[in-house]
């Protein structure tokens, strides 16, 4: 049976995935195909659903991330593992710091600062 065979896959990656320290159980559902539900036990917000399908142009069998974008072949469940590990990393407080201070360069730089914005530009010209 083809679920039987997807849910296979979604194994092997909760395998990889338990390995690396990630929570990470298969879900099958009544109504719909199985998952695999994946938790950063450090920051339990952090968590994706994968799907496992094949492409629409092809047979090969693939990880699919919870928005319907392609993650990874299943033949590399390792690899997939590693993708999920990192999107599911938690800022560091200086990653943190670095990108509020790099975001409030990019602000004052488009004359957002403490003056407030920039007026928006009419658009087209001359309609009111």
């Amino acid at each position: 049976m083809v679920s039987d065979r997807r849910v296979g896959y979604l194994e092997e990656l909760e395998h990889e995935l338990d390995t690396r320290g990630l929570v990470a159980r298969v879900v099958r559902t009544r109504s719909g195909p199985a998952f695999l539900r994946v938790v950063n036990p450090e920051a339990a917000s952090l968590a994706e659903d994968v799907t496992c399908a094949p492409a629409p142009e092809t047979h090969d069998h693939y990880y699919w991330w919870s928005w319907g974008e392609r993650m990874h072949r299943v033949d590399d469940p390792g690899g997939a593992a590693v993708k999920l590990a990192h999107v599911l990393q938690p800022l560091r407080r200086e990653q943190c710091c670095e990108t509020r201070a790099t975001a409030a360069v990019g602000v004052e730089a488009q004359g957002l600062g403490a003056g407030g914005p920039r007026p928006v530009p009419e658009w087209p010209p001359g309609r009111s």
